[in-house]
């Protein structure tokens, strides 16, 4: 006799794709602010490609969070008329792309984070949840071989830009510990099965960041003031900022089409 899996509470279900709805979108910004600015034409392309495919799933997860929300929040209304403080974004996503070195370790730390989330969320109990994160972990596996490679060629590179990427992951690696850090509503949500314990996949993660960082003749950081908060609504002062930039044009002209 198979037990019965409870189903998981709609506002469980909000503030789980909320969480990962905001990591993607405040992530889509961050890679769409190279446009015109990468070193390379082709890789203006590539951030650009990486920026949509993470707005894609953000515009899925957050359409799924006002669903469940129930309050006639559409995926617009919730990524245009919130302030920082209720973003549930990871603060690793918000911090400033700085360099081109600064940027790619983000997006390796986050992205190897993202593909094994996505790849055990995917035969979650949670069918929506599960079929956003099958489509999503393909696209996860190429931002990480996109990071990777890129992390490989500066790490190994002149010994500027292999000071460059001591200092990125000086500045980020503070900020990974959020990342096994689970919301009270990710824990109930693993309990049912429709999200992963995050620290079953701790163990992976730590394991391929070492493997690109030996590649890279790089070494992570020693112990860091490890910084968190994010999840609840608690951001540095770049988000601010970035909402600004974002919700601009959106909170000038409500209601307009084009």
């Amino acid at each position: 006799m198979t037990a019965q899996v409870a189903e998981l509470s709609a506002v469980d279900l909000h503030e789980a794709a909320l969480e990962l709805g905001d990591d993607c979108l405040v992530l889509s910004h961050r890679l769409a602010e190279w446009t015109t600015h990468a070193p390379e034409l082709e890789e203006e392309v590539a951030l650009a490609n990486l920026a949509l495919d993470l707005l894609g799933q953000a515009r899925s997860l957050l359409s799924l969070a006002g669903e469940a929300e129930g309050r006639g929040r559409d995926e617009d209304r919730l990524a245009y008329w919130r302030d920082d403080r209720e973003f549930r974004n990871l603060l690793l996503v918000e911090q400033p792309n700085g360099d081109f070195a600064v940027t790619m370790t983000r997006q390796l730390l986050f992205s190897a984070y993202q593909e094994l989330l996505y790849e055990r969320m995917s035969s979650g109990t949670e069918p929506r949840l599960a079929a956003i994160a099958a489509k999503g972990v393909m696209e996860a596996r190429y931002h990480l071989e996109h990071a990777r490679l890129w992390v490989q060629r500066l790490g190994g590179g002149t010994e500027e830009s292999h000071r460059r990427m001591r200092r990125a992951l000086d500045l980020l690696w503070p900020y990974t510990k959020e990342l096994f850090e689970p919301t009270e509503a990710w824990v109930r949500a693993a309990d049912q099965g429709a999200l992963p314990p995050l620290s079953s996949i701790e163990g992976s993660w730590r394991q391929a960041i070492q493997a690109v960082l030996e590649s890279s003749h790089l070494e992570a950081p020693p112990f860091s003031a490890w910084q968190s908060g994010g999840r609840r609504g608690r951001h540095s002062e770049h988000l601010g900022h970035l909402l600004a930039e974002m919700q601009h044009l959106h909170r000038s002209h409500p209601n307009a089409s084009w």
